[in-house]
C-alpha cells in the first residue's frame, strides 16, 4: 500500500466556490519513504481574493500571483489528481481534510468533471485521537511546531510533507503503519463519491459526543430548574434593601450550579433586587472569576458591577 498526503490552496473560497490554485502532494511507501513530492500549481481563472470572515486581508499565499495565468486549469491537470486521489491502493489523507475536498468537489462541478470518488483520513482527527482531546482543533503549524517539522505554511507540497510527517510521527510512537494506526484508534475513514461527502469518525469520538450531549441536556435540565425557582421566589423578594431597584443577572455557568445559584438569588431578593437573564440590562452581574466571552464584555461595556459568586454573598452580608 502506497499513503498520498495532499493539500489544497484556493485564489478564492466561499461557500459555493473555491478556485483551487495549488495541489500539493506528498507519496510514499508504507515506511514513509517519499516516491513522489509534487506542487501542482493551477490556473484558477481569477483574482486572489482571499478575506477573513470580517472580509479583511486573510491569509497570503507564499506564491507570485501574477504567475498563476500561466500554468494548466484544474481540468487540464484532472487526469493526474484523479489518478493520484483514486487509486485503490492508495491511502489518501490531509490535514482538516473535510475542507480539501469540498474544493475538490466545487471545481469538478465547475469544470464540468465526473464526481471524485476516494475515502480519506485525515491527521488532524488521528491526532484528536492520539491526544484524546476532541474539545478543540488542532493546526497543522501547531503539531508540527511540537512535533519539531519544519515547512512554509501555505505551500500546498510543503503542508502536505508536514502533513506527512505528522502522521509519521504518530506512527512512530505507537509502533505501527498508517493504515494500522487508524485501526487501532477505531477511525472510520471520511469519503467523497457522487459529490456527497461523509466525514471520518471514531468509536472515541462519538463516544465524547454523546458525553457532550449528555452535558448539554443536563445543563438544560438544570436551568429550567433554576428558572422556575427564580419564577416561585420572586414572591418572596423584600420591597426594600441595597439592591432595591438594582437588576441582578447571573452568569450561564452559575445558574446551573443550582445550590449556589439558588442561595444566592434568595439573598439578592432579600436585598430588594429584581432578577434578570438579560445581562446587557443588569445593574449588578454575578460570575466565576474564569469566565470571559461576549456575555460578560457586554455588562463591562455598560459598567455594571461584577462579583464572583464569594464576593456577592460577602457584599449581602455586610448589608444585614
Amino acid at each position: 500500500m502506497k499513503y498520498l498526503f495532499f493539500d489544497i490552496e484556493c485564489s478564492v473560497v466561499s461557500k459555493k466556490v473555491a478556485k483551487i490554485c495549488a495541489f500539493g502532494y506528498c507519496l510514499t511507501d508504507e515506511k514513509f519513504h517519499i516516491l513522489e513530492k509534487e506542487d501542482l500549481l493551477i490556473n484558477p481563472q481569477g483574482g486572489f481574493h482571499l478575506t477573513d470572515r470580517q472580509g479583511k486581508q486573510g491569509l497570503v499565499l507564499p506564491y507570485k500571483y501574477d504567475e498563476f495565468k500561466k500554468y494548466p486549469t484544474f481540468s487540464q491537470y484532472a487526469k493526474k489528481i484523479y489518478a493520484l486521489l483514486q487509486d485503490e491502493d492508495t491511502l489518501v489523507a490531509g490535514h482538516a481534510t473535510m475542507n480539501d475536498v469540498k474544493y475538490l468537489n466545487f471545481e469538478s462541478q465547475r469544470f464540468q468533471l465526473p464526481p471524485f470518488k476516494f475515502s480519506f483520513a485525515d491527521t488532524q482527527f488521528v491526532y484528536m485521537n492520539y491526544k484524546k482531546d476532541f474539545s478543540r482543533q488542532f493546526g497543522l503549524g501547531a503539531i508540527a511546531e511540537q512535533l519539531g517539522v519544519e515547512f512554509v505554511a501555505h505551500r500546498a507540497v510543503d503542508d502536505a510533507y508536514a502533513t506527512m510527517k505528522i502522521a509519521e510521527a504518530m506512527c512512530l510512537v505507537e509502533g505501527v503503519n498508517f493504515a494500522e494506526l487508524l485501526e487501532k484508534y477505531r477511525i472510520q475513514k471520511g469519503r467523497i463519491e457522487n459529490f456527497e461527502i461523509t466525514q471520518t469518525t471514531s468509536d472515541a469520538f462519538i463516544a465524547y459526543k454523546k458525553e457532550q450531549e449528555r452535558q448539554r441536556e443536563d445543563r438544560e435540565k438544570r436551568k429550567a430548574e433554576f428558572y422556575h425557582f427564580v419564577d416561585r421566589e420572586k414572591r418572596k423578594r423584600k420591597k426594600d434593601g441595597v439592591l432595591k431597584d438594582k437588576n441582578v443577572c447571573f452568569s450561564h455557568g452559575l445558574e446551573t450550579e443550582l445550590s449556589l445559584s439558588k442561595r444566592l438569588l434568595s439573598e439578592a431578593y432579600a436585598q430588594g433586587a429584581t432578577f434578570t437573564s438579560h445581562a446587557e440590562n443588569c445593574d449588578v452581574y454575578v460570575c466565576f472569576d474564569n469566565e470571559s466571552g461576549p456575555r460578560l464584555k457586554s455588562v463591562q461595556k455598560q459598567n455594571a458591577k461584577i462579583f464572583t459568586p464569594e464576593q456577592f454573598s460577602q457584599y449581602l452580608s455586610t448589608q444585614e
